[in-house]
C-alpha cells in the first residue's frame, strides 16, 4: 500500500530489465518516457504522463555507455523538476565514476564529487544506490543518500555452497579487507588477504600476488570484491589461490559489466568498471567454479557468453527501498541481515 501522492517510476535506457522487475514487484507501471538521441548525439527526453506533485523515482544504472546514461539521467531529473514533481529520487544501482573518489596523484580529478554536484544541480532530492566503491562518496552530497548493501545476498548465496562451513573468505587487495572480515565474522569462518605487487626495478616485470593473511589449503576459497575492471586482479587472485592449494574457488562480485568477448569490443567502456575489459573466454579458463554477480548491470548477454557466470537479482531490495522511502518508513532493515527472515528472498536469474 502506498500513502499520499502516488509513485511514478521512470527508467532510462541503461537497464530496462531491472526497471521492469522493480515495477512488477511494486505493482506500479513504468511511466512512459522516451529518451532519444538526435543525429548529432544530443539526448532528448519526452515524459508521456504528468508528474506534477508526484513522488518520482528514476531508475538508471551507471553501466555500459556510462556518459550517455549519466547525461540521460540528468536530463530526466531536470525534466521532472521543471514539470513540478514533488520529490525526485535517482535510483542508481551502480554509481558512475565511483572509483574516482579522491585525489590520489597530482592534478587528478575527483569525478565522483563532480557527478554528485551535477545530480543535485539537476534537481535530485534523494539518491538510492548500492555498494558504493567508497562509502565516503555519501559525504559528497548535501541530500539524503541510501547506500544499500548486497552483503546479505552474498551471505545467503555462500550458505548454498557445498562445504561453506570449511570455507575462507578472501579479499584480492587491502581495500576490501573490511568487507571480507565482516562477511567472515557473520559466517563464523576465517578470512584471507592477498597482496598484489610488482618489481618496481623493471618496468616490464610481471605482477604477482602473495597471500599475506590466512591459509587456503584444502579449503573452499570464496573471493569477494566490489567490482572488476580488466579482470587482471581476478586472474592473478584465482591462480594464486589455486597454487596455494584451495579445494575450490568461488568468486562473488557486487557489480559486473563487460566489453570484450574473444577480444572483440561489444560495448563502450564503462568507468563504473566491472568486467569493463575482461575477456569472457579467459574467464571460462580460470580455475574457478563460478563467478557470481548482482544485476546492477545487465547480465543476460554475459551469461550467454560465459557458463560460469551466475546473477543475483537485486530488484527486490530496490523495490522495497522505494516502497519504504515513499511511505516514509525506515529502511534500516535493508542494511541488516534481512535475507531468510521473510522480508525478501534471494533470487538467481
Amino acid at each position: 500500500m502506498y500513502h499520499g501522492n502516488s509513485i511514478r517510476l521512470l527508467a532510462g535506457n541503461s537497464h530496462p530489465e531491472l526497471a521492469h522487475s522493480v515495477a512488477e514487484r511494486l505493482g506500479v507501471p513504468l511511466t512512459p518516457c522516451m529518451p532519444q538521441k538526435f543525429s548529432n548525439g544530443e539526448i532528448n527526453v519526452k515524459i508521456a504522463e504528468s508528474v506534477r506533485e508526484e513522488d518520482v523515482f528514476i531508475i538508471q544504472s551507471g553501466c555500459s555507455d556510462v556518459n550517455d546514461n549519466l547525461m540521460e539521467l540528468l536530463i530526466l531529473i531536470s525534466a521532472c523538476k521543471t514539470a513540478s514533481a514533488r520529490r525526485i529520487t535517482a535510483v542508481i544501482p551502480c554509481f558512475p565514476y565511483a572509483r574516482m573518489d579522491k585525489k590520489d596523484k597530482s592534478r587528478a580529478p575527483i569525478t565522483a564529487k563532480l557527478v554528485a554536484n551535477m545530480l543535485v544541480c539537476a534537481g535530485c532530492d534523494h539518491i538510492i544506490t548500492m555498494d558504493l566503491h567508497a562509502s565516503q562518496i555519501q559525504g559528497f552530497f548535501d541530500i539524503p543518500v541510501d547506500n544499500l548493501f548486497s552483503e546479505p545476498l552474498m551471505i545467503t548465496y555462500i550458505k548454498r555452497i557445498d562445504g561453506w562451513q570449511d570455507s575462507i573468505i578472501v579479499s584480492p587487495d587491502a581495500g576490501g579487507a573490511k568487507r571480507v572480515a565482516a562477511i567472515a565474522d557473520k559466517l563464523g569462518v576465517e578470512f584471507a588477504l592477498i597482496h598484489r605487487q610488482r618489481d618496481r626495478k623493471s618496468k616490464n616485470a610481471p605482477e604477482r600476488m602473495e597471500l599475506l593473511v590466512g591459509d587456503v589449503r584444502d579449503k573452499v576459497a570464496i573471493l569477494v570484491d566490489d567490482m572488476i575492471d580488466t579482470g587482471s586482479t581476478l586472474t592473478l587472485a584465482a591462480r594464486t589461490l589455486h597454487d596455494k592449494g584451495a579445494k575450490t574457488i568461488h568468486v562473488l562480485i557486487s557489480h559486473g559489466s563487460c566489453l570484450r568477448t574473444n577480444g572483440e569490443i561489444v560495448a563502450d567502456y564503462s568507468m563504473a568498471g566491472l568486467f569493463a575489459e575482461a575477456d569472457m573466454t579467459a574467464l571460462e579458463q580460470l580455475p574457478i567454479e563460478e563467478l557470481v554477480v548482482t544485476n546492477t548491470a545487465p547480465q543476460k548477454e554475459h551469461k550467454e557468453k560465459c557458463s560460469k557466470i551466475r546473477a543475483i537479482d537485486i530488484s527486490g531490495i530496490i523495490a522495497e527501498s522505494i516502497r519504504r522511502t515513499h511511505n516514509g518508513e525506515s529502511i534500516s532493515l535493508l542494511f541488516g541481515d534481512w535475507t531468510g527472515g521473510g522480508h525478501l528472498d534471494m533470487v538467481l536469474l
